[in-house]
């Protein structure tokens, strides 16, 4: 069993060594970056073509468009839920904390401040691109997703011509994951290398006034990741759903950890709910869909920076319409925000004006989200892991890890099987 947690274990300590190293080196750990910016690019060349070829051949291979509508819905429940639960915890913790000390830190004018793009331009570009080759881009993620299930849908649609099609798409889905696999034997390199450089540069912002943001977030992310994650897993599947969980996603947290980016997770959070047993048709959608729009992490750090705001203005959060705004703008930022180009400046800003605070503080907000970066992403990532545990709970009932092992032996029969044979030419 300790066989299955070598990797991972091997990256995280990685990552742990190069945050030590950053510490230690400060800026000129920078040195080493190359070796990460290496291992992060490869994992967003393969992104692309993995959530294209795994939606639509989920989709694809669905038997009525009914079930997609199931999963579907049970996804946007699921993530509404999480980040609602989310928001409260944070609201509670420095509700619970709350400091009545004011923040020694200088406000900077940020100068003229760019006006975003109306929501209907923002929703064409998020949800559309002007021509093919801009799919190709993980920067327009929720287009390439439609365009996948769109793809989907047109090959379930014509039957048995588009079997061979159908049979493409699941064979090209397999390689980008065998693919994934190989890649990942660089991983701790580059991922220690990137986290070394990354803390070299963010140590001098880790004291001084933003020292309670991060003294803050940092405890309550471990708790939630701890707590909220295995309470998701143990609704989802019981205790063997807590195993499960727990047994597969170190190498995910260590990816998201270590360079800060969702998406760079995603074929590690694919591999860890096969493992887990999520059906293929719920993890292939709920997993590249939750990449873009479900950050319980960024729902967290909105909620921080808002309280932040709160007290470096010496206002008072706590009362009941400055905390039902706050939930909502934490819910716009992780699940509507995120998915927008730029969503991150247009969520800060939104706080900034709900709430009338001076443009001054717009560098501030945007400082604590660059400190708090790398434990938000990793929530966010994980989250996705543990909400498609819980929708194929709510689809499939109790036995859904069943039906996503017997699955799971099919395509590993499936891939040794030419290998078996190829003695016999």
């Amino acid at each position: 069993m300790l066989r299955n947690y070598r990797f991972p274990l091997i990256i995280l300590t990685c990552v742990i060594l190069g945050a030590i190293a950053g510490l230690v080196f400060g800026p000129d750990a920078a040195v080493v970056k190359p070796f990460g910016v290496v291992f992060v690019n490869m994992m967003f060349t393969l992104v692309v073509p993995l959530v294209f070829f795994s939606i639509a051949s989920s989709v694809a291979a669905m038997e009525s468009a009914k079930r997609l509508g199931k999963i579907m819905g049970s996804m946007m429940l699921v993530f509404i839920s999480t980040g609602i639960l989310a928001a409260i915890i944070m609201l509670t913790v420095l509700w619970l904390f709350r400091s009545s000390e004011p923040l020694n830190i200088t406000l900077t004018d940020p100068g003229a401040v760019e006006k975003p793009e109306s929501i209907s331009d923002q929703i064409v570009q998020t949800l559309t691109v002007s021509e093919f080759g801009e799919l190709l881009s993980p920067s327009n993620m929720l287009a390439l997703i439609i365009f996948a299930v769109l793809v989907g849908f047109a090959t379930s649609g014509i039957g048995k011509a588009g079997d061979p099609f159908r049979e493409f798409l699941k064979s090209a889905s397999a390689v980008f994951l065998k693919l994934v696999s190989l890649v990942m034997y660089y991983a701790p390199i580059g991922l220690g290398a990137y986290f070394a450089a990354l803390i070299g540069e963010l140590g001098p912002q880790l004291v001084g006034g933003y020292v309670r943001a991060f003294v803050i977030y940092f405890p309550v992310t471990i708790v939630y990741f701890c707590v909220a994650f295995t309470l998701y897993a143990y609704i989802a599947g019981g205790t063997k759903g807590i195993k499960r969980f727990w047994s597969n996603i170190l190498e995910p947290t260590a990816i998201a950890l270590g360079t800060g980016s969702s998406v760079a997770c995603l074929p590690a959070n694919l591999k860890a709910a096969q493992r887990a047993g999520v059906p293929r048709d719920i993890r292939e959608t709920i997993i590249p869909i939750g990449a873009t729009i479900h950050m319980e992490g960024s729902v967290l750090s909105a909620i921080l920076k808002i309280s932040f705001l709160f007290t470096l203005f010496q206002r008072d959060l706590f009362t009941v319409e400055n905390m039902l705004i706050a939930v909502g703008i934490a819910l716009l930022s992780g699940m509507v925000m995120s998915g927008i180009p730029s969503g991150g400046f247009v969520g800060e800003l939104m706080i900034i004006t709900l709430y009338g605070f001076p443009t001054t503080a717009l560098p501030v907000i945007s400082i604590i989200g660059t400190i708090i970066d790398a434990p938000a992403t990793t929530i966010n990532a994980v989250g996705d892991n543990s909400s498609s545990m819980l929708v194929a709970r709510m689809i499939d009932g109790k036995d859904w890890m069943d039906k996503g092992d017997r699955e799971r032996a099919e395509d590993e029969a499936l891939a040794a099987a030419p290998r078996a044979e190829s003695p016999a030419r």
